[in-house]
């Protein structure tokens, strides 16, 4: 079988490797010449992701992946068109369907007669059937469901844990019609294995939804949910502290049954996910009013840790400022949405001199976002802990001399400061 995914980024090349390593003959399609010259060389892209490495150089060594930047010879050669390109929001929070409806009317103008289209990016509902499978129809003169199949199958994976991911977790198949629906399950039977799980309604598997705008829904649920959940814990956290209440005591009690799953408040919520694709919801859905609080909720977090930092330093101009995180979760290698961005612009403009540190990006990195950055911490005023790697949480923070204050965003210093401190310790 030939499989042609476009987007080798951090979704669309483990598919890909995972896919080419069942027997498969896989093209990547991408735009970056670096990319496609690395991996097709064996070298992965991006770093951080398990065994990516080891695999990559398996299968490109087996010549069951190439990577190119021909897209005609690329969806031409194609059995299967998976489509792993991100939709991207513009500054108003709305969707940039500008780079992905490319994509999708090139696949039309190439591909042949009888193949397979999964859209595996998150969509708003309704976009697979009323704006990609009527583009295709439009450029290619074929129709959806009789001369080509189209799915929503929705990528449900974390970075650094993708392998196993896709194992664990049912992979959901929704078409434009019942037969597409059918043969998107043929194929990803063919293409993926699935650990026993005893915990699901029905055996780990592929499993056949009602249709693509169900398969879209769901994906945007579960997401959204993680949101909601988030901000439910930020707006209890902030109730909390105006009581004297220790609300991580509070999570740890009302979790202890089965019925309540509280989250952890933050100072950010970031990644390409989370703070992206609620808004797809809201903005279809007029009537919104829990998601659309929780979301503003969640983006006000950043802001109200430097309100809170203010009340007891009210004057941060001049002051050495350390943001301590710059990934948007731990162990993860990416800055997107990340609220560390947000406390820069933030500090800046109270005229705070900002450094940054994450042991994942190297000093050229660093500053290319933004920030100052030294290797000396004596040099700071104060710290807000943004991510919680573990390098951070190694660090003898009473030993810093200058230090004036630290608002821990993640509560995840607790133990370690708790009446051992000689400054201002701050959180949520």
């Amino acid at each position: 079988m030939n499989i042609t995914i476009i987007g080798m980024g951090k979704i669309g090349l483990p598919l890909a490797v995972s896919f080419a390593k069942k027997g498969n003959k896989v093209t990547g399609l991408d735009i970056n010449l670096n990319t496609i010259e690395k991996i097709n060389s064996g070298n992965e892209p991006f770093p951080g992701e398990e065994n990516l490495g080891l695999y990559l150089k398996e299968v490109i060594d087996n010549n069951f992946l190439k990577a190119t930047f021909d897209i005609e010879s690329a969806i031409k050669s194609a059995d299967v068109i998976l489509v792993c390109v991100p939709l991207i929001i513009d500054s108003n929070s709305k969707a940039d369907f500008s780079g992905i409806d490319l994509v999708v009317e090139n696949i039309g103008k190439y591909m042949r007669k009888g193949v397979l289209i999964s859209i595996e990016t998150t969509l708003p509902v309704g976009t697979t059937r009323n704006r990609f499978a009527k583009s295709i129809e439009t450029v290619s003169s074929l129709r959806v469901g009789q001369e080509f199949s189209m799915v929503f199958s929705p990528e449900r994976v974390s970075s650094g844990r993708i392998f196993n991911d896709l194992r664990s977790y049912p992979k959901l198949v929704g078409g434009v019609t019942e037969s597409c629906t059918q043969k998107g399950i043929d194929f990803y039977e063919a293409v993926l294995d699935f650990d026993k799980r005893k915990d699901l309604p029905k055996p780990n598997g592929v499993w056949a939804l009602q249709n693509c705008e169900t398969a879209e829904f769901t994906k945007i649920a579960e997401t959204t949910y993680r949101d909601v959940n988030i901000g439910l814990a930020n707006e209890f956290a902030l109730y909390a502290d105006s009581k004297d209440i220790d609300f991580i005591e509070v999570i740890q009690a009302a979790n202890s049954q089965p019925y309540s799953h509280l989250h952890s408040p933050g100072i950010s919520v970031g990644g390409h996910c989370i703070p992206v694709y609620p808004n797809f919801y809201i903005q279809d859905n007029k009537q919104s009013q829990i998601v659309r609080a929780a979301r503003e909720r969640n983006l006000s977090m950043p802001l109200l840790a430097i309100q809170r930092i203010k009340e007891k330093h009210p004057a941060l101009a001049d002051l050495s400022v350390g943001v301590f995180g710059i990934s948007y979760r731990t162990g993860v290698k990416e800055s997107a949405f990340s609220g560390a961005l947000e406390l820069l612009k933030i500090l800046k403009s109270e005229g705070a001199n900002v450094y940054g540190f994450d042991p994942l990006f190297n000093e050229e990195e660093i500053l290319s976002m933004g920030f100052m950055h030294t290797q000396n911490y004596s040099k700071l005023d104060g710290i807000i802990l943004n991510t919680a790697h573990e390098e951070f949480l190694m660090i003898d923070y009473n030993k810093m001399s200058s230090i004036k204050f630290i608002f821990d965003g993640r509560n995840a210093l607790t133990k370690i400061l708790k009446n051992k401190h000689n400054f201002s310790y701050l959180s949520f």
